[in-house]
């Protein structure tokens, strides 16, 4: 058991650190072929803070646990919008721009309740997954064209965040920062995979319920970084755009992806069907009024949202163990 703690840990390292270095990497070569540095946000940014979830989504589709999988998807998302908005909001108060209530939140709201149809047989199919990548790939298309309208306040705070780099001879250097962060996240992914599932062995619970916590808290360690470094930076756009664009590519992309590998799609325990990823949808919904009224994030909110989180884990901790 002590084996699996300590090769979790380092899986999990590498994870996080993987994913520091494809972020900065890949910013940097976006921004080297011309990508305004608002979309680097919105859509670099978020896909590279979730790709922790597509390593452990892929080796884990590999290796037949479909229940790891996806439960690692709707913990890291209830992570996401419960925990780590919630201490950024308990930071400072998260003043919302219409474009989030009007775009990143229906949208992160819908993929939710396409999750939720999908899943209903219980299995998630190659087609299915084709449904949820085609999703990711016009989400994008949107990114891309309604930043070009964003406010001249949001468009300052982005490229302040992300500057369009000044030194071509390193384009190779982020390049290659790029690619070796996607390494490192592959290997940390495998080693993660294998310890969480000897971990759920070892302790005598599910691997749904490892993916729902120890592993979500643990792939959710770029979004808490970046959010609470954007918070305290004053960066607010950045901080809600990077939670709902993960949120939205962790459901359409990363797991997306995920269905494509295995041949018979991923089968998933009748618990995370029924209960697991409907809370998951819950609390996706519940962000819309907490967003609408008075379009901010209170620390009154805040708070209860993490109090919230804490009562979910109690929750599973003493139902499924």
């Amino acid at each position: 058991m002590l084996a699996n703690v300590l090769w979790f840990l380092v899986g999990l390292g590498a994870l996080v650190a993987g994913a520091e270095v494809m972020v900065r990497g890949g910013a940097k070569v976006a921004s080297r072929f011309g990508i305004s540095p608002i979309v680097i946000g919105l859509t670099v940014v978020s896909i590279g803070t979730s790709m922790p979830e597509l390593a452990v989504g892929v080796v884990s589709a590999v290796d037949g646990n479909g229940a790891l999988a996806v439960g690692n998807i709707a913990g890291t998302n209830v992570v996401n919008l419960l925990l780590v908005l919630g201490l950024s909001a308990l930071l400072l108060p998260l003043a919302l721009q219409m474009r989030t209530l009007r775009f990143e939140l229906p949208v992160m709201a819908g993929a939710a309740v396409l999750l939720w149809l999908l899943v209903l047989d219980g299995v998630l199919t190659r087609i299915d997954g084709a449904v949820l990548t085609v999703g990711a790939v016009v989400y994008t298309l949107a990114v891309v064209r309604t930043a070009r309208r964003e406010t001249r306040d949001v468009t300052t705070e982005f490229t302040t965040a992300y500057p369009k780099a000044q030194t071509p001879d390193r384009t190779a250097l982020h390049i290659g920062m790029t690619v070796a962060g996607i390494a490192i996240i592959v290997i940390g992914a495998e080693r993660l995979v294998d310890a969480a599932v000897g971990m759920a062995r070892g302790f005598n619970v599910s691997d749904a319920l490892i993916g729902l916590t120890v592993v979500a808290i643990g792939t959710s360690a770029p979004e808490l970084v970046t959010t609470i470094v954007s918070t305290l930076r004053g960066e607010r756009d950045i901080a809600i755009g990077n939670l709902l664009g993960s949120s939205i590519y962790n459901i359409l992309l990363i797991l997306g992806i995920t269905c494509l590998v295995p041949a018979h799609g991923l089968a998933l325990p009748a618990q995370l069907v029924r209960i697991d990823i409907p809370i998951m949808v819950a609390v996706a919904l519940v962000c819309i009024p907490i967003f609408i009224t008075g379009r901010r994030v209170s620390r009154v909110e805040g708070g209860a949202m993490v109090a919230a989180y804490v009562a979910f884990l109690a929750f599973l901790i003493t139902t499924q163990t």
